[in-house]
């Protein structure tokens, strides 16, 4: 990202999928306090439209952790409907900030290794990790890639699971016990605005499992936006 921009510079727009108030807002604000050099608007997907610029040009950077085709449909049909040239980049993940993001969460709640340089010698808390997402089976798939990232993070198996449908959280703890993992987690791969707030913690319960919070504000999340941004310039 260059530490200066000219005055007319692309707008980086966020388009996120829920409510513009909670954790959108805080990535938001910390994406303009990392890059002053930006000019940071945030949207709902329903309101994407009347928030591009006009005149000038636009990068929007989806807040998802993956490429959801209906999230992205609608803001293909937003930017089609403002009439503008805006660049829409591909969600956050899959990405090793991702899988670090996600790994310190799980550290935050006891449930991983902090120390990687220390990893032969120190015991996981845990077995298995659950990596939990919502949107279906084809979220799932999807979330694989950032699966296998953070499993080279903690040694360890991580499998991906869907929230809300099949294959469900259920299944997924289910074949992992029967291999002999007892001690699971759920390392939510959300940012927070997916799904009700509750959803993790009512699934790592019907389990037995713990569970991390979602990424939120993390400052991976803003770091991968800017770098979306930024690699928009480079082309």
């Amino acid at each position: 990202m260059p530490t200066s921009l000219p005055p007319d510079a692309p707008v980086l727009v966020l388009a996120t999928p829920g409510d513009t108030a909670g954790v959108a807002e805080e990535i938001a604000a910390v994406v303009r306090v990392d890059n002053p050099q930006i000019e940071v608007r945030l949207a709902s997907v329903t309101n994407l439209a009347d928030s591009l610029p006009t005149g000038r040009d636009a990068v929007i950077v989806p807040l998802l952790t993956w490429d959801d085709p209906v999230v992205l449909a609608e803001i293909g049909k937003a930017v089609a409907a403002a009439g503008t040239g805006a660049v829409v980049t591909e969600a956050l993940g899959p990405h090793p900030l991702l899988a670090e993001a996600l790994h310190i969460r799980l550290a935050e709640r006891g449930l991983a290794r902090v120390d990687r340089v220390r990893l032969l010698n120190v015991s996981s808390p845990v077995d298995a990790v659950i990596l939990a997402t919502v949107g279906g089976e084809r979220a799932v798939h999807a979330v694989q890639a950032t699966a296998v990232l953070l499993a080279s993070r903690l040694t360890l198996p991580v499998v991906s699971a869907s929230l809300d449908s099949e294959p469900g959280v259920a299944m997924a703890a289910q074949r992992l016990r029967a291999a002999g993992a007892e001690r699971l987690a759920i390392a939510p791969c959300l940012i927070g605005h997916e799904a009700p707030a509750d959803i993790v913690a009512q699934a790592a319960a019907a389990i037995s499992a713990g569970h991390a919070e979602p990424l939120g504000s993390h400052s991976a999340v803003a770091e991968l936006v800017a770098r979306a941004y930024g690699s928009q310039l480079a082309t």
